[in-house]
């Protein structure tokens, strides 16, 4: 992937080594209203190696995630001494850097895409790199969860271990691979703008677990779609694709399948209890989005 010439964003909330304060509370509500990628592998493994059915302790903690209320902080620091730990604009070091490359690529594609194509001006997230734990306006942040994007403060949250685990565990890994991890959380951000996110948070909090279940696979997908958009769209502004990225960024969406996730765990799927999607619905709808570069492509629920 050619990102060493893109503009660095300086949307970006450094606040890596200095803790645990982000601003915020107890409980955890992430991206599209299930589990991150990085709760749910650890989930599984916890499962297989104490017998646990993965299902008891994917379901208890949804439920903590999606009943949870944000609590005040007991560290006795106030907001003003949490922000004072927090390094505003785009990282010096090489990962730091990168991810400031790709999110300025996803705010300069967003911000002429999004009128263009559906009228709705585009408005950046902010993008907070964090070590371990973290406070967000969505409760803890921990790394264990994987990338997610909180709609109640509008930003993203990435502990950068996390692109250890795609290489050591999921099988996944690359600049491209990377890239598409931070513009599927973006555009969980791009479905916020346009009204998706709230309107199907709502329906979810209606609807029992396995209709909920379906909902933030439709969600999830959704988000894929619009990662393909920004690719598509960020290749042909900028020729970020090298030969391979494609392959390895659908690798990557192979890997974080839920099918493949269950079946690793214990040697099984079951489709219902699904929150992020098969590898193959993550491939169809990543490769939809890169192939149209159109957010209309990308209407999951429409299937």
């Amino acid at each position: 992937m050619e990102w060493e010439q893109s503009r660095r964003s300086d949307n970006i909330e450094d606040v890596r080594g200095s803790g645990s304060d982000g601003g915020g509370g107890g409980g955890i509500s992430v991206g599209g209203g299930g589990l991150g990628i990085g709760a749910i592998i650890i989930l599984a493994i916890i499962g297989y190696a104490t017998g646990i059915d993965p299902r008891i302790l994917i379901g208890g903690a949804e439920t903590i995630v999606n009943h949870g209320q944000s609590a005040p902080t007991n560290d006795g620091a106030q907001p003003q001494q949490r922000q004072q730990a927090r390094n505003a604009g785009a990282p010096k070091d090489q990962m730091g850097d990168f991810v400031s490359a790709v999110l300025g690529e996803t705010e300069d594609v967003w911000s002429q895409v999004l009128p263009q194509q559906k009228n709705v001006q585009y408005v950046a997230p902010r993008l907070v790199l964090y070590s371990g734990v973290t406070r967000s306006g969505c409760g803890q942040a921990q790394s264990a969860m994987g990338p997610f994007y909180c709609p109640t403060d509008r930003k993203v949250y990435l502990d950068m271990a996390f692109f250890n685990d795609m290489r050591q565990k999921l099988g996944g890994g690359g600049d491209f691979a990377y890239a598409y991890v931070i513009a599927h959380e973006v555009g969980h951000h791009v479905q916020n703008l346009l009204g998706i996110l709230p309107r199907v948070h709502d329906e979810m909090e209606q609807a029992d677990r396995t209709d909920a279940n379906g909902l933030s696979v439709k969600l999830e997908l959704q988000a894929d779609c619009f990662a393909g958009v920004w690719a598509a769209n960020a290749d042909q502004k900028f020729h970020i694709l090298d030969a391979g990225d494609v392959d390895k960024a659908l690798n990557t969406a192979e890997a974080i399948g839920d099918d493949r996730l269950q079946k690793s765990s214990r040697g099984y799927a079951v489709p219902d209890s699904f929150t992020h999607g098969s590898s193959a619905q993550r491939k169809q709808w990543f490769t939809t989005g890169l192939k149209t570069g159109k957010v209309d492509a990308c209407n999951t629920f429409g299937q």
